[in-house]
């Protein structure tokens, strides 16, 4: 880390951007997922789900940039690999190509697996008076529920 002051301590920019690469590694581990799902998703919700799953990666692409820059901005190296994401990732990959319903499934745990990293950093970037990445972290949260809420209603009851 250099010198850089922004009226946020060393050790609060580095238990900030711990927290934050968590869930840069969640989103990226979800993106990939969310990715490889709309390219082998099939059945009767094809299409339907097809651009859904398009629609909510092209959000995590924007979302990764979003988190792994707001790390380098507290001045701490952001994690850019498969092997740190996987050491750091809440979100397990999956084996082979599940049905859509399974995927349906895993994509709404994976967001709400999400939410619950993003609490997490919510509350050490409100204990450190770090507006910048509460605000950032909190409309993570706002999309990642809506998200996990849209995925939900496409379940058959």
């Amino acid at each position: 880390m250099t010198d850089i002051d922004i009226g946020i301590n060393k050790e609060n920019r580095t238990e900030i951007s711990d927290g934050l690469k968590r869930l840069l590694a969640d989103s990226y581990t979800l993106y990939l997922q969310t990715h490889n799902f709309h390219w082998n998703v099939t059945g009767l919700q094809f299409r339907e789900l097809h651009l859904m799953f398009e629609e909510h990666y092209t959000e995590l692409a924007i979302a990764v940039d979003d988190i792994a820059e707001r790390i380098r901005t507290l001045d701490v190296p952001a994690p850019g690999t498969y092997k740190e994401f996987s050491k750091l990732s809440s979100i397990k990959e999956v084996d082979g190509v599940p049905s859509s319903a399974q995927m349906v499934e895993l994509l709404t745990k994976g967001h709400e697996q999400v939410i619950k990293t993003s609490r997490e950093v919510l509350k050490i970037a409100q204990a450190a008076d770090d507006e910048s990445t509460a605000s950032l972290v909190s409309d993570r949260m706002r999309i990642h529920e809506k998200t996990a809420w849209m995925l939900r209603a496409t379940k058959e009851s």
